[in-house]
């Protein structure tokens, strides 16, 4: 895949079956002028939200490019479980039990039918910088990774075999430059980011004549309707509520400079790299803005 031209590119993640953010991302791709084409979804359509069958509608009649999170893979399989990998003693396992079998019984055969065709990876160029899409780790599917795992992140993306490997899965937007790499992580739209704010990210990629920038950007969306289906369909209040107050339920998966930030309002970032030399594999330097 290669994208020709230097017009932008949108990279989101974990839709996670909530239709109002679905809708509210596509509204916002429209007045930034970026079209199917030029989007790119991480993975993971359904999960937490009321509203499954009906976001995976919504994503297919878009045509954005995407890739299988783990939820696609176990619920293509009618599996017994999301697959993301919980320990068996944690609260993220427990609340599993509630909305991982609603969002299995309420997806169609068709919609099973097109998670399974869905690739687990992609690979593209643009802007003279080569790309790799992944959902968690570049060789495990459900593999948690963190901008404060700096080795983690280190021998992921020397495994990636890409300038820029663009990431999903574990819920929180970050930028991180490792070597001559840089690991990119646009959030999720279907879950605030444990920031204490209702809004969920999005990712923008944009470049020109000799540099690439990548953005993390807020979304807002009506969280109160999203809220209120979920409420009504019983099945995980507890996420009901993350969606208005914009903490997670729990933190079991997140290593503890995470930890730390729950509640403190997260900034967009951006980083700009730009490419040296004029061959197909040339370096790239990273500088935060």
């Amino acid at each position: 895949m290669q994208f020709t031209g230097t017009a932008p590119l949108l990279v989101f993640g974990g839709p996670y079956s909530n239709r109002e953010a679905v809708l509210a991302l596509r509204a916002e791709a429209r007045c930034l002028g970026i079209g199917a084409d030029r989007i790119i979804c991480t993975g993971d359509t359904i999960a937490y939200c009321a509203d499954p069958e009906e976001t995976v509608a919504l994503i297919r009649d878009w045509g954005v490019h995407i890739i299988a999170g783990n939820c696609e893979e176990q619920v293509a399989a009618r599996a017994a479980d999301c697959g993301c990998g919980f320990d068996d003693d944690t609260t993220c396992n427990v609340l599993s039990k509630g909305w991982y079998p609603y969002a299995n019984a309420h997806v169609s055969d068709a919609s099973r039918s097109w998670m399974a065709t869905l690739p687990t990876t992609l690979r593209f160029s643009y802007g003279g910088a080569s790309f790799r899409v992944v959902h968690g780790g570049v060789t495990k599917i459900n593999k948690f990774i963190f901008a404060s795992e700096a080795a983690t992140l280190a021998s992921e993306a020397a495994s990636a075999h890409a300038d820029v490997v663009i990431a999903g899965h574990m819920g929180l937007p970050f930028i991180a430059r490792t070597g001559r790499q840089v690991w990119f992580n646009a959030g999720v739209i279907g879950m605030p980011a444990n920031d204490g704010t209702a809004d969920t990210w999005f990712g923008l990629i944009t470049a020109s004549d000799d540099a690439v920038k990548l953005e993390t950007r807020r979304l807002s969306y009506d969280f109160h309707t999203a809220a209120a289906r979920l409420r009504r369909s019983g099945h995980a209040n507890t996420y009901a509520r993350s969606l208005v107050t914009g903490l997670w339920p729990s933190l079991d998966i997140l290593p503890e400079a995470e930890q730390l930030a729950t509640g403190k309002r997260l900034r967009p970032k951006s980083l700009v790299f730009k490419r040296t030399g004029s061959s197909r594999h040339s370096t790239v330097n990273a500088a935060a803005l």
